[in-house]
């Protein structure tokens, strides 16, 4: 069964430049703060196989999106583990986020894609976001 992240961990990609990815895991929110000034365009993950986490997951991403330093910020939501067979669907969990509501009062972009961090789907989506999102200015 898959672990939930616990920790930091530094990823660097390049799409074509170098770009560092740091990942912190739910538990780590109280921390997160601290690394807003360095944010270029946030990946907010949400278990979408994981109903009774959704309500905890929208608080934090509804702190995330009002920070001021990330206000304009562009956001990717990624709905993950739709590999699983209880995952719920972009559209239930686009509904139980309010995802509309979210959007309409957000003042940065929010765009939202279903993955499966264990199989690869979306993952192409992912970093073609992330190509155009943090083009060479």
């Amino acid at each position: 069964a898959p672990v939930p992240q616990v920790g930091t961990n530094l990823t660097d990609l390049r799409l074509p430049r170098k770009v560092t990815v740091r990942e912190l895991g739910g538990c780590m929110g109280p921390i997160w703060p601290s690394y807003y000034s360095e944010c270029s365009a946030l990946l907010f993950v949400v278990d979408a196989s994981n109903p009774a986490q959704v309500s905890s997951s929208c608080i934090q991403l509804l702190s995330v999106l009002s920070a001021a330093p990330l206000a304009s910020v562009p956001v990717l939501v990624l709905f993950n583990k739709i590999d699983l067979p209880c995952y719920m669907s972009l559209v239930e969990m686009k509904s139980l986020f309010r995802m509309q509501d979210i959007v309409s009062c957000a003042t940065q972009p929010i765009t939202m894609l279903e993955t499966s961090a264990r199989d690869g789907t979306g993952l192409a989506e992912v970093l073609q976001w992330l190509r155009t999102t943090l083009k060479d200015p």
